[in-house]
């Protein structure tokens, strides 16, 4: 996942398997229905990130989804939610069997999301980036009736989500595994710095950019839905737990209540992962029962500030019933 510079700043590594589906030609590997199973987890922002790009769009018939449980070990996620702890499409326990299958002998970071080839089992890019955008621009001819634009205006959305990736997104992880005070002092200024900015931007519109849900929420929201549940507390990102924060809170609430989103997400599986993998941040592995998640129900009043959740589109139907997570309670 990540290295230490001797700063003791947390260093994101590169993904191992960074290659695209494109319908275009220009890429190994094609756009096909069928062809491809998403591994994603429900604790993981990056994979949630392309989850919730594939709901919205509505490519479920198009690829398949296979969902690692959220604890691990050095070896890799693994499908420990499943019948005999084996996917049931790709017949593998761990995550890491695909990788070794694309690269023998891999030794890179065994990341969620990842596109597996089914036929051959391996593991066709782990770019959830590329992905995102492939996802709405190579696949359209698989994309729902009344599939929303997510990428109106491509150069808005790149310019604040490249300061969303490197201050949030990644802000909390660099929080987080910060080994020495300087470099969390750093990396915590940076994330607070940049959340202040976008509760100011957010304020007097309803979305990032325009008036519609754009890539750019997606991006935010999946840090925010896990701020409180493990950021706050795990990754020490606590100058206020996103409840005490008027404008970011009600952003994420209104989200959370729109279908794609919040049908997307297990608290408790977050929180199983964080506290129960990360035993350098959390050596005892326990698992807080808190916070209380019944308040994401809670009214938000963003519609005041108008906007269209999806343009000229519609919303997402119900996920299919393998795909469905507990409600919040």
């Amino acid at each position: 996942m990540g290295t230490q510079r001797e700063s003791g700043e947390f260093v994101r590594e590169p993904l191992g398997v960074a290659e695209r589906i494109t319908a275009d030609g220009s890429s190994p590997w094609p756009v096909q229905a069928g062809r491809y199973r998403l591994v994603g987890a429900r604790a993981c922002p990056w994979a949630n990130r392309v989850i919730i790009t594939r709901r919205l769009l509505g490519l479920e018939d198009a690829i398949s989804l296979g969902i690692a449980g959220p604890l691990h070990d050095e070896r890799s996620w693994r499908f420990h939610l499943d019948p005999g702890g084996v996917d049931p499409v790709l017949g593998i326990e761990w995550l890491r069997e695909a990788y070794e299958k694309a690269v023998p002998g891999y030794r890179e970071g065994v990341t969620v999301p990842a596109m597996v080839e089914v036929a051959s089992g391996q593991v066709a890019t782990n770019e959830y980036a590329a992905l995102e955008r492939d996802l709405s621009t190579q696949w359209r001819e698989f994309h729902r009736a009344g599939a929303p634009d997510l990428w109106p205006e491509p150069d808005a959305i790149e310019r604040i989500g490249e300061g969303i990736f490197h201050d949030v997104n990644n802000g909390v992880y660099k929080c987080g595994f910060a080994t020495t005070q300087a470099a969390y002092e750093k990396a915590y200024r940076a994330l607070w710095a940049r959340l202040d900015e976008l509760s100011e931007h957010l304020a007097t519109r309803r979305y990032l950019v325009g008036d519609t849900i754009t890539q750019a929420d997606i991006r935010l929201w999946v840090t925010l839905a896990r701020f409180d549940a493990a950021y706050h507390g795990h990754f020490k990102a606590n100058r206020h737990k996103l409840t005490e924060l008027p404008v970011l809170w009600a952003y994420a609430r209104d989200l959370f209540q729109t279908p794609g989103f919040g049908d997307t997400i297990d608290i408790e599986q977050i929180k199983q992962h964080y506290y129960g993998v990360h035993r350098s941040v959390n050596p005892t592995g326990v698992v807080p029962l808190g916070p209380d998640t019944a308040n994401w129900l809670d009214p938000h009043g963003r519609a005041e500030l108008g906007g269209r959740p999806f343009g000229d589109g519609t919303p997402p139907g119900p996920p299919p019933a393998a795909e469905q997570v507990p409600p919040i309670a």
